[in-house]
C-alpha cells in the first residue's frame, strides 16, 4: 500500500504546483480589461438625430455669418507687377532684362478705394514659387544660424555652402541666398511720404531662439552667382528681419511675406505712388509678383472660405433637419417596430 500512496501524493503536488503557476500567470483583475466598465449605448430616436442637425445648424451658421462678415470688412489693395514693370521693348526677352545688371525702378499707382485703418500690412506675394520643395527645404543650417561657432556648419547647405576659396558662407544654403530683393517706397498724393515699418514684422520666436544676436552675415552673395537681396554684414541676424521672414517657408506655391507696416491711416480717394525696384527674377519660372496693401479683423487677413464652410456645414446640417422633420411627420414610425423585419414583411422567406 505505501508503493501505491507515494506516486500518488507526489502527482497531487504536481498539480497543485501547475494550478498556481497558471494563476501566477494570469492578468490581473481588473474591470477595464474584462470590458465590465459601464457604458453610454445612446438609442437615435428621429428627436435626437434631428435635435442633433438643428443643434449644429443653430451654432454654425451664426458663426459662419460673422466670419465672412469680418472677412469682407478687411480692405485689400493688390497690384501685380512683374509684367508692367518691364519696358515695352524688353518684354520679348523678360529673363535677359531682369539679369542685366543695374537699377530697375518702376513707379506704380494705387487708389484706395475704402478707408484703411492702421497699421497697414505691406505684403508681397509670389505665385508658382514652390519653398516647399525637398531639397529647398533641407538647403539650410539651423545650428549656424543661431551659433557663432558653427559658422563652418554647412554640411546641408550645397551648393551653397562655401565660396570658391573655401570659406563658409553665413547664412548658408538655398533659402537665405534666394531672399526676396524687390523694394517699395510710398508717398500719398505725391508730396506725403509714407514710411514703412519693418521693425516686429517677423515672430518673436524666431528673433529670439532661432536667429543668434552674435551671428554676423559672412561672405555672402560672394558666389559667382547672385540670388537675391544682400545682408548688412553689421547686423546681427536676430535684426535681419526680412531674412527672417523669408527663411520661414511657405508650404503652397503661392503666397505671401510681410514687408512692412504702414502705421497711418489711409482715407477713401487717396491716391498712393509706389516707387519699386524690379530686381527679383521670376520669370525664369513663370512666377508672378504682386504687392498687397491689407488691413486686419480680428479674425485676421481677408479669408473667406472659413465663413464659406461653416456656412456649408450648417446649412446641410439644417436642411437634413428639416428633411428628417418632414419624414418623420408625414410617415412616423415606432421605435422598434417589429412589423419592419425582414421576416414580418416577407412571410414566406426564411
Amino acid at each position: 500500500m505505501s508503493s501505491n500512496t507515494a506516486p500518488s501524493s507526489s502527482a497531487g503536488a504536481g498539480s497543485a504546483d501547475s494550478a498556481a503557476t497558471r494563476r501566477s500567470k494570469r492578468p490581473k483583475y481588473s474591470r477595464f480589461t474584462q470590458q465590465e466598465l459601464p457604458a453610454c449605448k445612446p438609442i437615435l430616436t428621429p428627436k435626437w438625430v434631428i435635435s442633433a442637425f438643428m443643434l449644429v445648424a443653430i451654432v454654425f451658421i451664426p458663426i459662419g455669418v460673422a466670419t465672412l462678415f469680418a472677412s469682407r470688412d478687411v480692405v485689400e489693395i493688390v497690384d501685380r507687377y512683374e509684367t508692367e514693370c518691364i519696358p515695352a521693348s524688353s518684354r520679348s526677352d523678360k529673363v535677359k532684362y531682369i539679369q542685366t545688371p543695374g537699377n530697375k525702378p518702376c513707379n506704380r499707382t494705387l487708389t484706395v478705394k475704402k478707408h484703411m485703418k492702421h497699421p497697414i500690412y505691406v505684403y508681397y506675394q509670389l505665385d508658382n514659387f514652390y519653398q516647399n520643395h525637398r531639397r529647398y527645404v533641407k538647403s539650410r543650417s539651423d545650428k549656424q544660424l543661431k551659433d557663432p561657432n558653427s559658422a563652418s556648419t554647412v554640411t546641408d547647405c550645397k551648393p551653397e555652402d562655401k565660396t570658391a576659396n573655401g570659406a563658409p558662407i553665413v547664412p548658408c544654403g538655398l533659402i537665405a541666398w534666394s531672399l526676396f530683393n524687390d523694394t517699395y517706397s510710398f508717398s500719398r498724393n505725391q508730396s506725403e511720404p509714407l514710411p514703412v515699418n519693418k521693425k516686429g514684422i517677423s515672430w518673436k520666436s524666431d528673433r529670439e531662439h532661432k536667429f543668434g544676436k552674435k551671428v554676423f552675415p559672412t561672405n555672402f552673395q560672394n558666389s559667382a552667382l547672385r540670388g537675391g537681396a544682400s545682408l548688412n554684414e553689421s547686423i546681427p541676424l536676430s535684426e535681419q528681419e526680412d531674412l527672417i521672414v523669408w527663411m520661414r517657408t511657405a508650404a503652397l506655391p503661392t503666397f505671401r511675406k510681410l514687408y512692412g507696416k504702414i502705421e497711418v491711416d489711409l482715407q477713401q480717394n487717396d491716391v498712393i505712388h509706389v516707387t519699386l525696384e524690379n530686381n527679383y527674377n521670376t520669370y525664369s519660372f513663370s512666377g508672378k509678383k504682386k504687392l498687397v496693401l491689407s488691413t486686419t479683423s480680428w479674425l485676421g487677413g481677408r479669408n473667406d472660405f472659413l465663413g464659406i464652410a461653416y456656412l456649408t456645414v450648417g446649412g446641410l446640417c439644417f436642411f437634413l433637419a428639416m428633411a428628417f422633420t418632414i419624414v418623420y411627420l408625414v410617415k412616423p414610425r415606432q421605435l422598434g417596430d417589429p412589423s419592419y423585419l425582414s421576416w414580418n414583411r416577407n412571410p414566406g422567406g426564411h
